[in-house]
Formats: C-alpha cells, sequence, structure tokens
C-alpha cells in the first residue's frame, strides 16, 4: 500500500508540475464540468477549476505527502494496521485536493468536511484518554467553521447557483455580499486556528508525527488560507479586514510567546505553525494575495521538514517529547540534525533560504503599508520571537549536555526517513526562488529609509542573543520566574484559550446534561414512561391472567359485585326520581 500510493502521488505531482509551467507561460485557465445526473429539471453538476494557483498547491501537497507516506513506511513499521493509517492519509489528501480545484461551494464543503472528519480519526489514531480529547477539541472547533459554510451555501441560493467563481465580481456590489464575506472569514478562522480558536491546533499534536506533517503543512491548516485567497475579492468590507488583521496579528504574537515557555518538542513546532498562520492570514487582510499564497508554499517546504526531524528524534530518544530531557543530538544523528538546523534557519528566514524570499517581502510590504504602530510592533516582535524559540530549540537539543543519556537507542540513522528528508531539505534550500522567480511576473517595488530597511536585521539578532541568554539559563535564574508566576502562566498556556475553549464552555453543559439525566431520565421519566409504563402493564395483565384460570369462586364473586352495582345503580335512579 505505501509503495502504490508514494509512486501514484510522485506521478501525481510530476504531472502537476508540467501543467503549471504551461498554464502559466500560456496564461491558461481550464474550467470543467461534469453532468454526474439529469432528471427533469434537476441537474447535479461537478465542477473543476485548474488554474496556476490550483495546479501548484497540488503540485506542493502531493510532493510532501508522498514524501510523508515513504517516511511513515519507517516511522509507523510496528503499527499492526499500516494499511489503514495510510488509507486514512490518502482520504485526508483526498479531501484537500477536492477543497483546491472547486469553484462550487458545495463541493468545497465536501472537501472542507472531510479534512475536519479525517483529521478527528487521524488524532485519536492512538487511542487513548489525551488523544480523544484532543480529538474532540479539534472536530467541535472546526464544526464552527462547517456551521459558516453551510450558512454561505444557503445565502448564496440568492444568486441562482452555487459556483461562486462566477459571482465574486457580482457579489462585490451586493449589499448582502458582507454577510457572505463575515462567514468565509469565520471559518477560515476557524480551520486555521486564528483567536479565539486557537487552542486545537497544539492539541491536534497528539497525532502520529507524520500526520502532524502533513496536517501543519500543506493540508488542514492552510485550508483557511487558500479559502480566503480564493475569496479574497469579497473582503472589501473595511471592518472585517481591520478584525481579520487584529485577531491574526495577536495569533501571531501569542503563539510566538507561548513557544518559548513550552518544552514539549511538537507543541514547540506547532505554535510556530499557529504564527506563520497569522502572518498568512494578516498579510491576506492586507490585500497581498500573493504574498500569502507564497509564503504558505515556502513554509509548507521547511514545516513538513521540521515535523520529520521531529519524529526521528523522538524515536530516538524513546518516544520521549520533552527538550529538557534531550541534548547533544548532534553528535549521534547528524544528518537529521543538519535537516532540523537548515529547516529552523528557513522558518527564521535566514537570508537565501526557503522562508527569506517570503517573510522579507511580506515584512517590507508592511514597512510600505499604511498601518498604525501597534500592527508594525506585531510583525515585528512576532519576527524577533520567531528567531528568539527556534535558537532556544536548537540550543537545548544540539548544543546541551546529554540530559538523559541512559534512554538514547544509540542506532544508525533510519535511510528510509532519511530519503524522503533529503528530498524536503533540497527544497527548503531552493524552493523560495525558484517560487519567487514563477510567481511574480515583475518584481515588488519596495523603497524604504535605510534604518526601515534593516530593522528586520536588529529584530533577527535581538531574537538571537534572547534564545542564546534562555537556553543558557541555569536553575538560579529559573527560580525567578516564581515572582512571576502569574504572568508565566497566563502566557505559557496561550493567554487561557485552552481552557476557555474547553472547561469554561463543556462544564456548565456537561453539569446540566447530569441533572437532567438524573431528574429526568432516571427520574420522572423513567416512572411514567419506560419502567412505569412496564409495572402497569405487567399488574394489569397479571390481574388479568388471574380472571382467565375458569375458577368457580371468582366467577360467584363478579356476579355477587355485578349484581350490587346493579342495585346500586337502581337505588340511585329511584332517588333522582
Amino acid at each position: 500500500m505505501c509503495f502504490i500510493s508514494f509512486f501514484f502521488l510522485f506521478f501525481f505531482m510530476l504531472m502537476n508540475f508540467f501543467f503549471m509551467v504551461y498554464f502559466i507561460m500560456n496564461n491558461l485557465v481550464m474550467f470543467f464540468e461534469w453532468e454526474v445526473i439529469s432528471f427533469n429539471s434537476i441537474n447535479i453538476v461537478m465542477s473543476i477549476l485548474l488554474d496556476w494557483m490550483s495546479l501548484l498547491f497540488m503540485m506542493f501537497v502531493s510532493l510532501i505527502s508522498f514524501s510523508v507516506i515513504y517516511y511513515s513506511k519507517s516511522y509507523m513499521n510496528s503499527e499492526i494496521n499500516l494499511n489503514r493509517f495510510i488509507i486514512l492519509v490518502l482520504l485526508f489528501i483526498f479531501s484537500m485536493i477536492l477543497l483546491i480545484i472547486s469553484p462550487n461551494i458545495i463541493s468545497i464543503f465536501l472537501g472542507w468536511d472531510g479534512l475536519g472528519l479525517v483529521s478527528y480519526c487521524l488524532v485519536i489514531y492512538y487511542q487513548n484518554m489525551k488523544s480523544y480529547n484532543a480529538g474532540m477539541l479539534t472536530a467541535l472547533s472546526n464544526r464552527v467553521g462547517d456551521v459558516m459554510i453551510l450558512m454561505v451555501i444557503t445565502w448564496m441560493l440568492n444568486y441562482g447557483s452555487w459556483n461562486y467563481i462566477f459571482y465574486l465580481n457580482f457579489m462585490m456590489n451586493d449589499y448582502f455580499m458582507n454577510l457572505i464575506g463575515m462567514m468565509v472569514i469565520l471559518a477560515a478562522m476557524t480551520k486555521s486556528a486564528q483567536i479565539p480558536f486557537s487552542s486545537w491546533l497544539p492539541a491536534a499534536m497528539a497525532a502520529p508525527t507524520p500526520v502532524s506533517a502533513l496536517v501543519h503543512s500543506s493540508t488542514l491548516v492552510t485550508a483557511g488560507v487558500y479559502l480566503l485567497i480564493r475569496f479574497s475579492e469579497l473582503l472589501n468590507n473595511v471592518y472585517f479586514i481591520k478584525f481579520l488583521l487584529l485577531m491574526s496579528g495577536l495569533t501571531m504574537f501569542m503563539a510566538g510567546v507561548a513557544a518559548n515557555y513550552e518544552f514539549d518538542l511538537k507543541k514547540i513546532i506547532a505554535l510556530s505553525t499557529l504564527s506563520q498562520l497569522g502572518l498568512m492570514m494578516s498579510i491576506l487582510s492586507m490585500g497581498f494575495n500573493d504574498l500569502a499564497f507564497f509564503h504558505l508554499l515556502t513554509h509548507a517546504m521547511f514545516k513538513a521538514l521540521l515535523f520529520m526531524c521531529a519524529g526521528m528524534i523522538i524515536h530516538m530518544v524513546n518516544n520521549n517529547q520533552d527538550i529538557r530531557l534531550m541534548g547533544g543530538i548532534s553528535i549521534y544523528i547528524p544528518l537529521t540534525s543538519l535537516c532540523m538546523n537548515i529547516s529552523n534557519l528557513a522558518l527564521c528566514g535566514i537570508p537565501f533560504l526557503a522562508g527569506f524570499y517570503s517573510k522579507d517581502l511580506i515584512l517590507e510590504m508592511v514597512s510600505m503599508s499604511n498601518l498604525n504602530f501597534f500592527i508594525f510592533y506585531l510583525y515585528y516582535s512576532s519576527t524577533g520571537l520567531t528567531l528568539f524559540y527556534s535558537i532556544r530549540l536548537l540550543m537545548y537539543l544540539m548544543m546541551d549536555d546529554y540530559n538523559m543519556l541512559s534512554i538514547y537507542n544509540l542506532y544508525d540513522e533510519d535511510y528510509v526517513k532519511l530519503k524522503s528528508m533529503l528530498i524536503l531539505l533540497m527544497m527548503s534550500l531552493i524552493s523560495g526562488s525558484f517560487l519567487s522567480w514563477m510567481i511574480f511576473s515583475y518584481p515588488y517595488m519596495i523603497y524604504l529609509p535605510m534604518n526601515l530597511k534593516i530593522m528586520v536585521i536588529y529584530v533577527m539578532i535581538l531574537g538571537l542573543l534572547l534564545g542564546l541568554f534562555m537556553s543558557s539559563e541555569n536553575i538560579y535564574y529559573l527560580n525567578k520566574f516564581i515572582f512571576m508566576y502569574k504572568l508565566s502562566y497566563f502566557l505559557s498556556v496561550m493567554w487561557f484559550m485552552p481552557n476557555l475553549s474547553t472547561y469554561v464552555l463543556n462544564y456548565n453543559f456537561l453539569l446540566l446534561g447530569q441533572k437532567l439525566m438524573k431528574n429526568m431520565d432516571m427520574g420522572w421519566s423513567e416512572m411514567y414512561s419506560g419502567y412505569g409504563m412496564y409495572n402497569i402493564l405487567k399488574n394489569y395483565s397479571s390481574f388479568y391472567s388471574f380472571f382467565h384460570l375458569s375458577n368457580m369462586k371468582i366467577y360467584l364473586f363478579s356476579f355477587i359485585i355485578l349484581m350490587l352495582l346493579v342495585m346500586m345503580i337502581m337505588l340511585m335512579l329511584l332517588l333522582l326520581v
């Protein structure tokens, strides 16, 4: 199953690549309609939109997918139901591809909901209490977005068709367009885990690591960004745009701060994904759709690689994820450490790696934009925080002493995993320049004063120094945090968002459910419906069966009672007369 899926996705990726080059060169857009069924006046039509954007995105999804499936062959080799896992991953990829090529809101919903359902199955894959809780949080958070898409479907009945691609220009001038714009923004915010829906993204780390590599790079979390890119013409209501810009900017900052307090390896990488999603959504809300798409693709490469390296390290230290118990791994797994370092530096935006081309362009466009100081501060502080937690992570993993040497599995690196990682390593090096040359037909003209131009370098150096300081602090400095315990707790738990989205929402409903069950299901309704009715019928049936015994005494007794009743009725009638 692994090899069939691998070869299928590999050839699908090559096909998409050649088609994409052809479409860009000839400036083509293809729209296919397949009539599935026609019955009297009812037509069920499947629509497919192929343009350079959908083909390029499908190419990246299939590239990461075949690497992940090849990686899973080794990572999940002790798994009994490996084929079931591969089928779930393929369903996940198929849902994403359906979402990418859909110009129709119904087929978008099928892909959107498919992503939600399959992600639930993958998050609960290890079947323990933590996985079930994380899966439920993921599924219920995403249901909010699904409801919004359903409301868009019902509202688009006003326009006569669900092919939104035909109506975007028309809807721009429509008064009710604001409703569709608002619902699409909310749906995208749930899928891309913006505040206040952020808590599900770190919780989804309960899934196997290959799934995390796929989810956090090119599929589930990017679906919201892609939807907004497709609906970008609707985003002309200034209040919605400002709201999205504020929420995504705060998400970017909050995730960067929380990552510096986190000690779980996978959660640090998940929070960095959340920070980058905030960056994509915020630049999208400023009207730069091509920049958001560019960063989405470059980020997908190094983030998938980062998760694969994390999976290798977790296997090496006996499935342990706490970075405080790791250290000095570069001696034992040098090639994995190389991949990890390059992907981490690409995330930071180090020049001439993939992340640099998109992040630097985004920050320079922000510097040129007419924004207030608060948004400007959020962008630059989040960039500094990215370097802060990346350097802290590298110092903990690579440079520190052997903190738990006795549990290390001292084996050579797995070459099946390494081959899949080296494909993504190459793409993390070249995809930035390759895409910037291919996507932008003319370069962005950026004119900035000197100190704004090198502002990025200032914040990167500051983040680097803080990361080095944080990773080398001893027990004396750690004890200082006790004085700020409440603030540290607030920042480390994502501004109480997991508590707000689980306990606050669920507790009162669960309490109400318990009371209703005690008083209604096991109380009054039990007495007067199921159990009570059963008792009454049982007593009546036993009474009637007693009469059917054909006993002489029963007949005499009933005859006497009948005669008494007749006499009483006659007496009452005489008295009335």
